[in-house]
């Protein structure tokens, strides 16, 4: 039986994690497959009413699964969610224009569902045969999807096996979601990962179990309390600990700096406080900056470069500035695995864009593993120039990397064993 193994921190140790299933453990051939992917990409308004994709790398992060699966003569019925609908049928979040780039970069058809249990969702699926897709429409379009009812995941999930002789869970970004494509549906059909969770875990292991030294995290984003569970269980792993984006100022706050207009989180600066004595007490560098680029509103203008200790009291801080810019890339140069989530500042605004890329572009030149963890950090660097293939791996998966890294059973994960 194809198996692997992933495994996750508890407290300050490690323990195995159950063996996930692989698609070597599954007989495909000839057999309907329900594939639940995370085509979650953004989208914008092309001006003209059409709605585009403006980063399709989950897209393609989702092929080498669906290649595999039809080279057995399956027919595939392909899940997938965009947005938070929370349950409403809303236009600007149907899954058509995935549907339309999923089949060129595949280069073939991909039938679209116009529903997810209803009669086109059902005709789609009766209709296609081996060889064939069919996208249904955002599975989130359906309250029981997310539903904290267990009862009605359950219903929605029993629907949906309806469909399909075996299921293979694939996104990735989906797995830290009990919801029902993502957990019920895998414990009503056999059952396997694709190649993109065995991709994610594969390289998450190596972040977690005897990471080549020295090991550097550099986290941003906004809000600390979103990432003190993955800050406080890596404390305990890592050497370096460089922390940058919006989440800096709650670190400044708990110094007793002054921070201006700058967001900060009040409640959680006494856990920052101890995040930081915790880190002296372990030998773990921690790298803040020691400049930042203000300005007086949330604008993309009147940019300033200031130290850390003369933010004036009417100005915000939006980026790290360049002085700290280069300190964060000369300790990822020295580093032989780095983990990176977050933005160093908003990247979306061209002034306050430079800390972020000069972080990306230092990743792309660690001599061992560099990991980007998803979300806003994989838009960034994408939307800042750089290549998928310029860093070691860039994840699919924001919160779910980060939940897998604190230590967290993933739903998804588990209805995978």
């Amino acid at each position: 039986m194809g198996i692997f193994k992933s495994s996750r921190r508890s407290d300050a140790l490690y323990r195995e994690e159950p063996l996930i299933r692989n698609l070597e453990s599954l007989d495909l051939s000839g057999k309907r497959v329900f594939l639940r992917c995370d085509l979650n990409v953004p989208l914008k308004d092309d001006g003209t009413g059409q709605r585009v994709i403006t980063d399709d790398g989950r897209i393609r992060a989702s092929l080498p699964t669906i290649r595999e699966l039809l080279s057995h003569g399956t027919s595939l019925i392909v899940c997938a969610h965009l947005g938070r609908p929370k349950g409403e049928r809303k236009p600007e979040l149907s899954l058509a224009p995935i549907a339309i780039r999923l089949g060129e970069l595949l280069g073939k058809e991909v039938r679209f569902a116009q529903d997810v249990i209803g009669d086109s969702a059902r005709a789609s699926v009766a209709a296609i045969k081996s060889g064939e897709i069919v996208l249904l429409e955002n599975i989130r379009f359906e309250a029981d999807e997310t539903s904290k009812d267990e009862n009605e995941r359950q219903r929605l999930a029993v629907e949906l096996a309806k469909f399909a002789d075996v299921y293979v869970g694939d996104g990735f970004g989906a797995v830290h979601r009990k919801h029902a494509s993502v957990y019920e549906l895998a414990k009503l059909l056999p059952h396997a990962a694709g190649k993109l969770i065995g991709a994610e875990v594969d390289v998450l292991r190596k972040l977690t179990e005897n990471p080549n030294r020295p090991y550097g995290v550099v986290l941003g984003g906004a809000k600390v309390s979103d990432k003190i569970g993955v800050i406080t269980n890596l404390l305990e792993k890592v050497d370096l600990l460089a922390i940058g984006g919006g989440m800096v100022f709650t670190f400044l706050a708990a110094q007793g700096r002054e921070i201006g207009t700058s967001l900060f989180e009040k409640d959680a600066i006494e856990t920052v406080k101890s995040i930081i004595e915790r880190a002296k007490q372990r030998g773990v560098k921690l790298l803040l900056p020691t400049d930042v680029v203000v300005a007086p509103a949330f604008a993309n203008e009147s940019p300033t470069t200031v130290s850390v200790g003369s933010i004036p009291k009417d100005q915000m801080g939006l980026d790290i500035g360049p002085e700290s810019a280069a300190a964060f890339a000369a300790e990822i140069a020295k580093c032989k695995t780095v983990f990176w989530n977050g933005p160093m500042g908003v990247f979306e605004f061209s002034n306050f864009s430079a800390g972020t890329k000069t972080v990306a572009e230092a990743l792309t030149k660690v001599s061992g593993l560099s990991v980007v963890g998803g979300g806003d950090s994989a838009a960034a660097v994408r939307a800042l120039g750089f290549s998928d293939a310029q860093f070691g791996y860039i994840s699919t998966g924001g919160g779910a990397s980060l939940e897998y890294l604190e230590g967290k059973e993933l739903p998804g994960l588990k209805a995978l064993e």
